[in-house]
């Protein structure tokens, strides 16, 4: 078989964290191992990380390490992790690490260590405090804005590559500029990400199947979050700021494939590895019935391109509705994530992803910028120059 490049979330901590952020999704997924002690083995580690090589081509490989919380793994977890990493690496490969932390248990010495082996980190992080901690709190319930600030200063003391990770809930959806200004003014960050909560409520159901939790955003409330942002962005900071759905935006605005997997066509080249060994087919597919099998006894490379995982992938494709076929801004979306297709339209059968009129929105509402943005790269000038456009 055919092995296919493809990328990996690793989760040396399986679902094991040190907050009980209310809308963590992953948090649950402890129930799938009762009785584990969330910590990957270095001989499991070892084989991963062989596998993984093997699997992907020469150039740059991404380790991309998430949890739950990864750092709860210690230093020296991933001080072996490089290691297997230069051991097993082929000539023309190289491997590069990112970490998704909280912050909490940053010190100088992870600090350090993250800056001397050109770690990435993605930082969560909601905004002010007031918004962080309504949802983002410890196992005593109390907020975590204060610790996760702290690690920011770490980082940025150590002058770590830090992105913000910021999900957009109930508490701080409607207060866009703040968001953004908090960000960009305040604690001086460059690279931002903007992640929208839909969060099914299981607890309850509507008349048609479907109840989401008060803390998730509306379509309509995310659309306008965005387009506010937007607005203050390409009038001020293009090519200061870097919004991860901006820059995508600007790319297939160029005719380049979407650089997020939600908004790719099929699905199936972001898989899931857990604690275990056990390789699912998604981050947010992490269940039973999306488990590919085991490293221990199968291929990593093999079970990425097996039929399963492939019909996973096609389906995002194949299951859209005709108001998505019909739609004018699909060559952007393709249906958003599979995960939020919820309901489907009147008079349809296949569900529409739930932040459909807010993206639709928005997409029209950029359509003009990025037509300038991309001419102006095209053309070979700084896309810095539209700044001084009117809209």
């Amino acid at each position: 078989m055919t092995k296919q490049p493809f990328n990996l979330i690793i989760k040396p901590a399986g679902a094991q964290c040190n907050l009980a952020c209310e809308y963590c999704f992953f948090l649950k997924k402890e129930r799938l191992y009762p009785g584990s002690n969330f910590r990957m083995s270095e001989e499991m580690l070892e084989t991963f990380i062989r596998q993984y090589l093997d699997s992907q081509p020469e150039g740059e490989v991404f380790f991309t390490w998430q949890g739950g919380e990864p750092t709860l793994m210690g230093i020296s977890f991933y001080e072996k992790a490089l290691e297997f990493q230069k051991q097993y690496a082929r000539p023309g490969q190289r491997a590069i690490n990112a970490l998704q932390t909280n912050g909490h248990l940053l010190n100088d010495e992870w600090c350090a260590f993250l800056k001397a082996n050109g770690f990435l980190v993605g930082l969560s992080m909601d905004g002010p405090a007031e918004m962080h901690d309504a949802h983002r709190k410890d196992r005593a319930g109390n907020g975590s804005h204060a610790k996760a600030l702290a690690g920011l200063e770490l980082l940025k003391k150590h002058t770590v590559d830090t992105n913000i990770l910021a999900c957009v809930s109930d508490a701080n959806v409607h207060q866009p500029l703040e968001v953004y200004r908090y960000f960009r003014d305040t604690l001086g960050m460059q690279h931002l990400q903007f992640i929208p909560i839909v969060e099914r409520d299981n607890q309850s159901g509507s008349q048609r199947g479907v109840k989401l939790t008060t803390r998730s955003v509306s379509g309509k409330d995310y659309g306008e979050f965005l387009t506010a942002i937007f607005d203050e962005w390409v009038r001020r900071d293009v090519g200061r700021v870097f919004v991860q759905l901006f820059e995508a935006c600007a790319g297939v605005w160029m005719g380049y494939p979407a650089p997020i997997c939600i908004f790719n066509e099929t699905c199936g080249e972001c898989l899931a590895l857990e604690h275990t060994g056990d390789l699912y087919a998604c981050d947010h597919y992490v269940q039973p019935d999306a488990l590919l099998g085991n490293i221990k006894t199968l291929d990593m490379g093999e079970m990425a391109g097996s039929n399963k995982q492939k019909e996973f992938g096609q389906n995002k494709k194949a299951l859209l509705p005709n108001h998505c076929l019909r739609c004018d801004v699909r060559f952007m979306c393709n249906g958003g994530c599979p995960k939020n297709r919820i309901l489907p339209p009147k008079g349809e059968s296949l569900p529409i992803n739930y932040l459909c009129e807010g993206y639709q929105a928005f997409f029209h509402h950029i359509d003009q910028p990025m037509k300038l943005i991309s001419g102006l790269i095209r053309a070979g000038r700084p896309a810095q120059e539209i700044m001084h456009l009117e809209f």
